[in-house]
């Protein structure tokens, strides 16, 4: 095959890529999105806090609570997060509302 033959097969005229299509910002996407890394950093928050409390021998201790307790953790940190703050957003430190806020820009909406 020659080389002309070659470049014939190829299209020489410069083509623009195709872009996946642009969706639409779902703001409450990014208010759910929010809202869940405000209850992880809550939770991490609380994690740290409940490390240092002894339980109670006679009604508390052993394995069943050590297993159970990260999950609790886990609860009063989405608990923390979906609470009315202060700025009455729906944000219990505001964190949430944040992350929605940086989402959103990122994606050009505001």
């Amino acid at each position: 095959m020659a080389m002309s033959d070659l470049a014939s097969s190829f299209d020489a005229s410069p083509a623009t890529p195709k872009l996946p299509p642009m969706h639409a910002p779902d703001k409450a996407t990014a208010a759910k999105v929010g809202k869940q890394f405000e209850a992880q950093f809550v939770s991490q928050m609380f994690q740290h806090m409940f490390e240092g409390i002894k339980t109670n021998g006679v009604f508390g201790g052993g394995n069943g609570e050590e297993m159970f307790r990260s999950l609790l953790i886990d609860e009063y940190g989405k608990m923390v997060a979906n609470r009315g703050g202060t700025s009455g957003n729906g944000s219990g430190f505001g964190i949430g509302a944040a992350v929605q806020k940086m989402l959103l820009k990122h994606q050009e909406v505001q």
